[in-house]
């Protein structure tokens, strides 16, 4: 699991995310609270006139670095110049989706302790028109550096819920009128086109090594499995989310 994935300061969670596109992302998703940019001195940064005219808003928390002081605090990464910190990446508190009717989808991920598998988790959710993520405060990698990088961005557009027991949320969903499907290879798993998604539905995905806890598992309401054609057994978790996910998106298209 990923060390340090965030600072604290004062009981928030701090990320940082590096580079131009994904800082103007965060900008431009005013949604974020914003603690620190820091830029390096001379850079190229500023002649970016998007980015230029966004930082006039956050004056006061910029900071500019000369070239040993970012390295020092950086090092080689590709920053182009440009490190925000912010905060509220993730929601602590799941919403009610009881008066939420027609075709919705939210993802829960189980037992993904990868960063860069469950950064393209997102950034494929994001594509595929998921409308926010369910991740255990346990057990996951959580919202780290990495895997907002991994993203591209689309964190930004995707929202990012924790709790404290998946057994508990899935209960609450069942409450609030979805079908909950489990993608794991089980003897009751149907293959993954023949099951039907529309509507309001939860799909649970867990890591390739642990799968689903089986509790998890046993509150589901569907399994499904994707049949592998080779020697390889099972598909890479970010590989399998993308293809149930986007025959989710065919079936609700072409309904």
């Amino acid at each position: 699991m990923e060390k340090n994935r965030t600072k604290q300061k004062a009981g928030k969670e701090i990320n940082q995310i590096f580079g131009i596109n994904g800082v103007l992302s965060v900008l431009k998703s005013n949604k974020y609270q914003i603690q620190t940019i820091d830029i390096l001195e001379k850079s190229s940064v500023t002649s970016n006139a998007e980015i230029r005219d966004l930082l006039n808003n956050y004056i006061s928390q910029i900071h500019y670095l000369s070239r040993d002081t970012f390295y020092r605090k950086y090092g080689e990464s590709r920053s182009q110049g440009i490190v925000l910190s912010f905060s509220g990446a993730i929601a602590k508190t799941l919403p009610s989706f009881k008066e939420i009717e027609g075709n919705y989808c939210l993802l829960i991920v189980d037992n993904v302790t990868d960063p860069q598998n469950f950064g393209q988790i997102i950034r494929t959710s994001e594509c595929a028109g998921v409308n926010g993520i369910i991740i255990p405060e346990r057990n996951s990698v959580g919202i780290t550096d990495t895997v907002l990088q991994v993203s591209q961005g689309a964190f930004c557009n995707m929202p990012i819920y924790s709790v404290t027991n998946l057994n508990q949320t899935l209960s609450q969903l069942k409450e609030d009128d979805f079908w909950t499907i489990a993608v794991e290879n089980g003897i009751e798993a149907k293959p993954w086109d023949q099951i039907d998604y529309n509507g309001k539905i939860a799909i649970v995905i867990g890591s390739e090594g642990q799968g689903i806890k089986p509790l998890v598992l046993k509150s589901c309401d569907f399994q499904a499995t994707i049949p592998m054609q080779g020697e390889t057994a099972s598909l890479n978790v970010s590989a399998a989310t993308a293809v149930v996910l986007f025959e989710r998106l065919r079936q609700i298209k072409s309904d």
